[in-house]
């Protein structure tokens, strides 16, 4: 019962607890913070489609020369 309680339990309730000490410090972002998060993920996603969509463009033109 020992070996069940510290290889299950324990790990279990250590868990719980640091759980439970993230979400008491958890806060609602300001509005501030919230739009500037938004802005960096809005930046980001657009990058990656801008890479992606010159990636496609230079892999078209050398599908077409390999197929040849």
């Amino acid at each position: 019962m020992s070996d069940i309680q510290e290889a299950i339990i324990d790990p279990l309730i250590q868990f719980a607890k640091d759980s439970q000490m993230l979400v008491e410090k958890c806060t609602k972002p300001t509005r501030d913070e919230f739009i500037a998060t938004c802005r960096a993920t809005g930046m980001g996603i657009i990058c990656m489609g801008f890479i992606g969509f010159v990636v496609k463009l230079m892999h078209i033109p050398i599908k077409d020369i390999l197929e040849s």
